[in-house]
């Protein structure tokens, strides 16, 4: 089963000085900055997803690419763009019409023929025809009336079908050189096995399953379950956005051969707990932001509430206890007090003590044998700034394929990752 990574320009900067937080004068970030794939050896995902409206933008909006970057996507292709012919040997990319970006439009806000210029002139493997996403579930529709259908989730996916057939059309009549897929969306089991066997007769070989991201696991169980047996033993399917490996046998024995998700870089900076992935558990990362890098606090700086120098100082010193815990020079008391008192200055109300602990007493880092935790140690377990988080995101990922690759063929993926 492949994993994609969608892409949102999440690189880090390997000149960053971890110590002094200063990084290279010369750096340029395209340049220089590295991937996910670039740091982690071997790649953590088997290809990337990259979305139209991050790369171009919706009408009326910025792209969260400068137009420098676009220009150079389409000038270099994605391949050479994002460095795959260098160490991502074998990687695909995969793009997308980013359908969550419009979802409150009554129809897309893009052309058939515009997404497809996307992803031919990007030189893409894998391009999504145009979908329209339908927010709502109820799998009781299943036994009622068609008409009891809500009429705005009946048009999306009619206009989904719609627009899947006019995008394969265009694509044979142009001969485009990536593989096309449709997106099946529907509101309960049948309606999403209904989809399918629609795309499957007007000539998609692989298919994906859209809006199933709010679902619960046992509601995508039984669509995916009806699927199957409207699924054509040669089609393939790919999940949009879902990520559950304790359910990934499932997911293979219903067709599916791939999916996407952010989910395990996300949640290294995003999710309240559930910061650092083990193999096994999740560990809370310890925070201690950075002073000039905090509203709050600047503001409370400049209404002459806190004294920076204070700040600084128990700044200064929760990096510096943390530090020399690691290297067996502090005890873990002194340096949950620091830190501690450092939350007290800057009004934090949540208590996180006994998950601090937790994370400290198992030092989790010192066991892994990723890039990032043997090239960083203890600061990738540092809640502080993208270069902090999103190496913790990459370690993340590295984790979430050893899982993964654990669940789907029983790899020792601990003889990777645990010493």
């Amino acid at each position: 089963m492949e994993f994609y990574f969608p892409d949102s320009q999440d690189q880090v900067d390997p000149s960053f000085d971890f110590i002094t937080e200063q990084r290279s004068i010369h750096r340029v970030r395209q340049r220089d900055d590295r991937y996910a794939h670039e740091v982690i050896d071997p790649p953590p995902y088997d290809g990337l997803l990259i979305s139209k409206p991050i790369v171009d933008g919706l009408p009326g909006t910025t792209a969260k690419y400068t137009e420098a970057q676009r220009n150079r996507l389409y000038r270099q292709g994605a391949k050479r763009f994002f460095r795959l012919d260098q160490r991502g040997e074998g990687l695909k990319i995969m793009g997308d019409c980013g359908a969550f970006t419009y979802v409150r439009e009554h129809e897309p806000v893009y052309t058939v023929e515009e997404v497809l210029e996307f992803y031919e002139g990007s030189g893409l493997d894998l391009g999504v025809a145009m979908d329209h996403l339908i927010f709502g579930y109820d799998a009781e529709l299943d036994a009622k009336s068609i008409a009891d259908v809500p009429e705005e989730w009946r048009f999306r996916q009619n206009l989904t079908i719609e627009l899947a057939a006019e995008f394969l059309q265009l694509h044979k009549a142009r001969r485009c050189r990536f593989e096309p897929l449709a997106v099946a969306h529907g509101w309960s089991p049948l309606s999403y096995a209904s989809a399918v066997t629609q795309l499957q007769r007007i000539g998609y070989d692989r298919i994906a399953l859209g809006g199933m991201v709010p679902l619960k696991t046992p509601d995508i169980l039984k669509s995916l379950k009806e699927v199957s047996v409207a699924l054509d033993p040669a089609v393939q399917l790919h999940l949009l956005g879902i990520t559950r490996t304790a359910h990934v046998h499932d997911f293979a024995g219903f067709g599916v051969t791939s999916f996407d998700s952010t989910s395990p870089f996300r949640q290294a900076f995003k999710d309240e707990k559930d910061n650092y992935y083990t193999l096994d558990s999740t560990f809370v990362a310890i925070r201690i932001p950075q002073v000039d890098g905090n509203t709050r606090l600047r503001r409370q700086v400049t209404a002459g509430l806190v004294d920076q120098r204070s700040a600084r100082r128990l700044e200064r010193d929760c990096l510096s206890r943390l530090r020399g815990y690691d290297r067996g020079d502090e005890s873990l008391e002194r340096v949950l007090d620091a830190i501690c008192s450092y939350a007290e200055l800057l009004g934090t109300t949540k208590d996180r003590t006994s998950e601090y602990r937790r994370t400290l007493e198992a030092k989790p880092w010192k066991r892994c044998r990723c890039t990032v935790c043997r090239e960083i140690g203890v600061e990738v377990i540092i809640f502080r700034g993208a270069d902090r988080n999103r190496r913790r995101g990459f370690h993340n990922l590295a984790v979430f394929s050893a899982r993964l690759r654990r669940e789907l063929d029983g790899t020792d993926a601990r003889s990777q990752l645990a010493r």
